[in-house]
């Protein structure tokens, strides 16, 4: 498991296992968010037996499977609710850790300025630059 802090409340990471949790705990996080479809993961991996293990040692555990079709801006905010609706750290996974930087970068633009959301981003080992279009325009939007 390799977690990469985006800020201090919102970390991602590749897929995670049931095995990863009791770190995951360990580390702090009160919540841990799957943007991975079940469709891609053995049943191990799946978001029912990840979510078991999460729950059973005491976190949060929210699923909102995420596809290039299903990043809405509806999906978008869903993923901030979840992660700023809780006490404490954040952890998303999906299968490399993009696509959640990718939502989270997406739910930013009326907070923090394009270059801060993709040196925030770039600083977890994530170069979203082709995204800086879709950026400056939502946060053009948001203004």
């Amino acid at each position: 498991m390799e977690i990469r802090p985006i800020t201090p409340r919102y970390a991602v990471s590749p897929q995670i296992t049931v095995e990863d949790v009791p770190a995951i705990a360990e580390a702090g996080f009160v919540k841990v968010i799957c943007n991975r479809p079940n469709v891609e993961v053995p049943a191990i991996m799946q978001s029912d037996a990840i979510g078991d293990a999460v729950r059973a040692a005491g976190l949060e555990y929210e699923v909102l499977e995420l596809t290039h079709q299903t990043m809405t801006p509806e999906n978008v905010a869903l993923q901030r609710e979840l992660a700023e609706s809780c006490s404490g750290p954040v952890l998303a996974y999906c299968a490399s850790g993009t696509r959640c930087s990718v939502v989270w970068a997406l739910g930013q633009c009326d907070r923090m300025s394009t270059d801060d959301i993709l040196e925030a981003t770039h600083k977890a080992g994530y170069a979203l630059d082709n995204l800086r279009p879709i950026l400056d325009q939502t946060r053009s939007e948001a203004d």
